[in-house]
């Protein structure tokens, strides 16, 4: 029997007609709920789509690190002589450094990182961007979501072609799980799938949408739109702390959108979610936090065998203009203690083998400290990728110190080849199709 990564992409000939979903809702669904059960049925019978669901198979949790993260701090060349020249103030001492090699080592506070590289849990991926990067912590953050070029702008994510181009059939409201206030620019597809909440209980009012057009609309506008705090304007956003980027997001979704990404699994899924929630419970104790709560919620999700392939979560504050040293080290503490009560609670379930967890910031930071104790928006930076299939190590190699463009790091990996590595030896999906390109495939897989 093949193992969850290595089943392919099948036809799902049968939709809604033999789903849990259709069957359960065939003698109470409203008549519009109805015919579109009917058009999305004909739709399917002819779309390729992924039989493995998260309850079963593989699943992706991608961290955003919201605000370009100091990766020099984070993966510490302390090895190198320029790294100290560099950074007079905020170098951190040779002493203090978790060595996972002779040259860099990670920033004090990630000991629990530091025992899952020494488990064989953590790869770290070094000099990672894109060509032509963008200081801009908007533009960089699209690239990133939408895996696309520099040069180019693109409206669908890389998640969202994940979920048009493979998820056809799956749950409507359970393909994608976004823990916050908005749906990650990552998600945005040519059919809507996928779903954010920073609380379960906003599904209560769910099967009253599925009932009504004009509530549905109403409530797929709230429930993914801007929460008041913690999503602010790039003006406000320019300063030393940036709570959460999403990027930009569609708030304008029609209600015949909502019923192909929600109303139609409404009932099911968010009984289900709260089922979920309210029943399973952590043995593990994450730090109060917006990252140790979201991680909390994913894992009982999980526990719970909520069906989704991909979650996503965010941590922001990463825009250490000034004063960086204390505001870095807090950072590393909650992500640090976050993570590792992940791995702990997913090893108490049993599940820490499904699961792998990427990383990414939308930049690193440049090279030399500023004269605020700070560091300014730069280019390549490491990313982590951890989990119980994981092949651990150093990938790729640092960049240079010295030899640098316009002050910033050289990347030598590109990002989307951990994009292409994850869908096609985690997923199971066709990378090209959903990037638009073949990218090289890395090795921590």
């Amino acid at each position: 029997m093949k193992s969850p990564k290595e089943q392919t992409l099948h036809t799902r000939r049968q939709f809604l007609r033999t789903s849990v979903l259709g069957g359960a809702l065939a003698s109470t669904v409203p008549l519009f709920l109805e015919k579109t059960f009917l058009c999305l049925d004909t739709m399917a019978a002819a779309t390729p789509g992924q039989i493995t669901t998260g309850k079963d198979g593989t699943i992706l949790v991608v961290l955003q690190l919201a605000g370009g993260n100091d990766g020099i701090n984070t993966l510490v060349p302390f090895g190198d002589d320029a790294y100290y020249k560099a950074r007079p103030r905020i170098a951190l001492p040779k002493n203090d450094i978790l060595r996972i090699s002779d040259y860099a080592g990670l920033h004090p506070k990630l000991t629990g990182l530091h025992s899952l590289y020494g488990e064989g849990h953590l790869g770290v991926i070094q000099g990672v961007g894109y060509p032509n990067p963008s200081r801009s912590h908007f533009r960089s953050t699209e690239i990133w979501q939408t895996a696309s070029d520099s040069s180019r702008n693109e409206s669908e994510g890389w998640l969202g072609r994940y979920f048009d181009n493979c998820c056809q059939g799956a749950d409507p409201a359970t393909v994608g799980v976004a823990i916050g206030g908005q749906t990650p620019q990552a998600f945005s597809s040519v059919t809507p799938k996928g779903i954010a909440f920073s609380n379960p209980e906003q599904f209560r009012y769910m099967s009253e949408a599925a009932n009504d057009p004009a509530s549905a609309d109403h409530f797929m506008r709230q429930m993914n739109s801007p929460a008041e705090s913690g999503h602010s304007s790039l003006s406000e956003n320019s300063g030393g702390s940036i709570g959460m980027i999403d990027g930009p997001g569609d708030n304008d979704g029609s209600t015949a959108e909502f019923l192909q990404r929600t109303a139609l699994g409404a009932q099911m899924s968010s009984d289900k979610i709260l089922q979920i929630t309210r029943k399973t419970k952590s043995t593990v104790n994450y730090p109060a936090s917006q990252l140790g709560n979201s991680l909390n919620l994913v894992s009982r999700l999980i526990a719970g065998g909520l069906p989704t392939r991909v979650y996503y979560v965010s941590q922001g504050g990463f825009d250490t203009h000034s004063n960086q040293l204390p505001s870095h080290d807090r950072l590393m503490t909650d992500l640090n203690v976050a993570t590792a009560s992940f791995v702990a609670d997913l090893k108490s379930q049993g599940n820490f083998d499904r699961v792998l967890m990427i990383s990414f910031s939308e930049f690193g930071r440049r090279v030399s400290e500023n004269a605020s104790g700070g560091t300014d928006h730069g280019a390549a930076a490491p990313l982590f990728v951890l989990g119980g299939g994981v092949k651990p190590g150093l990938y790729g190699s640092y960049p240079s110190l010295t030899d640098l463009h316009d002050g910033d790091l050289k990347f030598n990996t590109d990002f989307r080849s951990v994009y292409a590595t994850a869908l096609e030896k985690w997923l199971g999906a066709p990378s090209e199709m959903v990037l638009g390109k073949k990218f090289p495939l890395l090795p921590f897989i």
